[in-house]
């Protein structure tokens, strides 16, 4: 599992941020490149994105935390999450700083398909959809699938 954005397969974008809704939204890309057939479906593309909040008052960046590390870790836990049988085929992880709408958008250009959870975990729990999903349905370039899910209940399983 890693970064490789170039392989020529048509690919399918994930927004990741290790919440429940973006382990189904993993789940439903899965779904999606396997109606290709084994081995023929396009690359999946676990992205998660990682920005500095904006800074309040004096504070130093704390010396040993390294953000890419964190998001790396979070978005590998997911992924274990999401596919406790094993990795589809395709899969790679990416891993990139900004805000997650406009690198999920930036993504999007020439994909088949983006696919975000409809909340995560930096929206409020009564919203129907969350401010990332909501960007990415409306600026993205390639077609969205929002996966609407109980965020408290299991992610189902992966189709066969």
């Amino acid at each position: 599992m890693s970064e490789n954005t170039s392989s020529g397969r048509p690919r399918i974008v994930v927004g990741v941020d290790g919440s429940e809704q973006s382990k189904y939204a993993l789940r439903w890309a899965s779904r999606l490149a396997g109606l290709a057939g084994p081995g023929a479906g396009p690359q999946i593309q676990a992205v998660i994105a990682w920005d500095f909040p904006a800074p309040y008052g004096f504070g130093a960046p704390m010396p040993n935390w390294n953000a890419d590390e964190v998001a790396t870790g979070v978005l590998t836990a997911a992924v274990k999450e999401a596919y406790p049988e094993g990795e589809p085929d395709g899969l790679v992880t990416v891993v990139r700083e900004g805000g997650a709408a406009a690198v999920l958008i930036g993504l999007s250009e020439g994909a088949l398909m983006t696919v975000v959870g409809s909340r995560g975990h930096g929206g409020f729990s009564g919203l129907l959809i969350g401010s990332v999903s909501e960007k990415v349905a409306e600026h993205a370039h390639s077609p969205v699938l929002v996966v609407h899910g109980d965020a408290d209940g299991p992610v189902p399983p992966p189709l066969p």
